[in-house]
């Protein structure tokens, strides 16, 4: 019997973890961290529903913490399996891991330090020594190239977009084929490659972040343009949290066409995020999984200073002078751009500039929602500053863009699982989905097992 289960991701947009299970082989589809609302962090403590001892390999779509997150835990609970991944993904995900073990250490150490933990005492979810035997896993599993997985299943990737190495998954199993979308990128996007088609599935398990809304088509240049510019004619900072994978290296790029065209004159760019930093310099490693000709992406990360050790990222956070900052993370959730919303979000002359998908329960999200003050490392901070989307620079397609590659599949799927969103937005896309493809679909719960 074959069955579909997800473990993560289902419900939100964090924490995606999807099982397929044949007879005694299970594989494991994405492995990521939950983020967010409380009660969805705590579940990374929480015990999977199938013992990881029994999972047999693990495929992951790309390397973003809320994909890739939880491995270091799931070896520390007993998978002894292989990673299978692009070699780009398992570059990212080694920047990925390794920082999110660094910082969960850190924020322990912290905490113990200044007793603001409710356990004694505080422990991280796992180490830097975790993370790096996770690392000893992988396979690099190149793209176009069919692969074996345990249980004689088949495995094939394509380009899915997002960031650098992202997927779609083909995998065959049991007599179907099942494919999953990963996250899915923007077509036409300046930087990375459209989404791939694929031309035939059993059954499709779809991600759903935007899937009740339409991106704004509007220049994103020239809306960035817009609000550093009024913000500096205030004297003020931009501050923009940025994953440092993906989003950051699109920033980047779209400041230094800013330039291009006459905008930011003499105003500095700073990239305060050493992985970021180190994010970047894999586009020189992986250029075959990007648009960008050489000349142009080395003239665009020129044109930023790198911030790279603490003192000189508190003495960017004591600096009144106009400039912009990008630093990581994207949703806020810590990092050093904790220390320069501390230090910027009280003034009114300052803006606090979000660029991608904002989960709730994130800081980032309250802030959009019009929270007026937020809690860093135990203390409260006001915020007087400027709070500023531009949702049109999503690394996300939207819901047009979801229809858009689910119609290159040459017939119609089995069925379609709805996961990766908010419940609204699921639920749009389940409904968009059969009104226009006229296919079934369904948004599952949390451990809801399913029979293909």
């Amino acid at each position: 019997m074959l069955t579909f289960t997800s473990l993560g991701g289902a419900g939100t947009v964090t924490g995606s973890k999807h099982l397929l299970t044949f007879n005694d082989t299970r594989i494991l589809v994405d492995c990521g961290l939950f983020q967010g609302l409380k009660n969805l962090r705590e579940l990374n403590w929480q015990r999977l529903s199938v013992p990881p001892r029994d999972i047999d390999a693990v495929v992951l779509t790309h390397g973003h913490l809320d994909h890739c997150g939880y491995l270091p835990r799931l070896m520390l609970d007993g998978f002894a399996g292989p990673v299978f991944a692009t070699p780009a993904t398992r570059d990212v995900a080694e920047l990925i891991l390794l920082d999110s073990a660094w910082l969960q250490e850190k924020d322990a150490e912290f905490a113990n330090r200044k007793g603001f933990s409710k356990h004694q005492p505080a422990l991280p979810l796992y180490r830097v020594k975790d993370a790096e035997r996770t690392l000893s896993r992988f396979q690099a599993t190149p793209l176009h190239r069919e692969a074996a997985l345990p249980g004689g299943a088949r495995l094939l990737l394509r380009r899915a977009g997002h960031i650098l190495g992202a997927t779609t998954v083909q995998i065959d199993i049991g007599g179907k084929r099942i494919v999953f979308s990963g996250d899915l990128g923007r077509y036409d996007d300046p930087i990375l490659h459209d989404p791939e088609p694929v031309p035939e599935a059993d059954y499709i398990v779809v991600e759903s972040t935007y899937g009740d809304r339409v991106h704004d088509r509007s220049d994103p240049v020239e809306a960035l343009g817009e609000i550093i510019e009024r913000t500096v004619q205030r004297g003020g900072t931009v501050v923009i949290p940025a994953f440092a994978v993906g989003r950051a290296q699109s920033l980047i790029h779209d400041l230094w066409l800013l330039r291009q065209r006459g905008g930011l004159r003499n105003i500095p760019v700073y990239l305060d995020s050493p992985m970021a930093t180190s994010a970047t310099e894999l586009l020189h490693r992986h250029a075959a999984e990007h648009k960008l000709a050489a000349r142009d992406y080395e003239a665009a990360c020129n044109a930023v200073t790198y911030v790279r050790d603490v003192e000189e990222s508190k003495a960017l956070s004591a600096s009144r002078f106009p400039k912009v900052i990008l630093s990581a993370s994207g949703m806020a959730t810590g990092g050093r751009v904790l220390h320069h919303i501390a230090a910027f979000g009280p003034g009114h002359q300052n803006t606090l500039l979000f660029s991608g998908f904002q989960a709730a329960g994130t800081r980032g999200r309250k802030l959009l929602d019009g929270a007026r003050e937020t809690k860093a490392y135990g203390q409260w901070v006001p915020i007087n500053a400027e709070i500023a989307e531009l949702p049109m620079l999503s690394a996300h397609a939207d819901s047009n863009e979801l229809l858009r590659w689910l119609s290159g599949f040459q017939h119609a799927p089995r069925r379609v699982f709805i996961v990766h969103g908010e419940p609204t937005a699921s639920e749009a896309l389940r409904e968009r989905i059969g009104r226009e493809l006229g296919w079934p679909a369904s948004v599952p719960l949390q451990n809801q097992e399913f029979e293909l």
